[in-house]
């Protein structure tokens, strides 16, 4: 483990859900052309509720630095961590919730697949507790996982209604955060370099 994800967490993830709260419309119309419910109060709790689990996860990462005993301050902060976090507030600025919310998912749902697959990985070697089996616990619960599909369905649902150009940049969003997925985490060999 180290404080790239808690960066990500403490600092880039609440300005990023903050500005989109921001920017959410509480006029049916904005997102809901076809006069269905209005989106505004879902959107706006699934970003309070995913504010309320980012504090949560701040403090797992200290916990578990702590348990394992890791210097998380030993490491600088590297090029795909601003990359991503310089991405984040750029899609939150923008002012398009549809985007920012898609941004979001696909975060989230990368973040899920991953650990999941890992954690899959650990069980079935029956590894021994460790910090890489919290982290892999942590991304892979059922809760976890509610989220990511309440976050999906949501996005479907505002997604449905939009015109074509909107999708365009939709496969462009998603295109993204996996450019950023990959380069945000670093190799075997730039760990090495990473420390003080």
């Amino acid at each position: 483990m180290d404080p790239i994800d808690r960066i990500y967490a403490s600092q880039a993830y609440p300005r990023f859900a903050g500005a989109l709260i921001s920017h959410i419309p509480f006029q049916p119309a904005v997102l809901n052309a076809s006069g269905t419910p209005d989106h505004s109060q879902r959107i706006l709790k699934i970003l309070v509720y995913s504010l309320q689990n980012v504090v949560r996860e701040v403090e797992f990462f200290d916990d578990t630095a702590k348990k394992w005993g890791l210097n998380l301050a030993q490491w600088k902060e590297r090029k795909g961590t601003r990359d991503y976090t310089a991405e984040m507030a750029r899609i939150s600025g923008t002012g398009k919730v549809e985007e920012g919310l898609l941004f979001l998912w696909a975060m989230e749902k990368v973040y899920l697949d991953v650990w999941s697959t890992v954690d899959e990985a650990l069980t079935l070697a029956n590894c021994p507790p460790s910090a890489l089996r919290s982290l892999a616990k942590n991304w892979s619960t059922a809760e976890f996982k509610a989220f990511v599909d309440d976050l999906a369905s949501l996005v479907d649902d505002i997604y449905r209604n939009l015109d074509s150009n909107a999708w365009i940049v939709a496969e462009d969003v998603w295109r993204r955060v996996l450019e950023l997925e990959e380069d945000f985490w670093p190799g075997s060999k730039e760990e090495k370099e990473m420390i003080f």
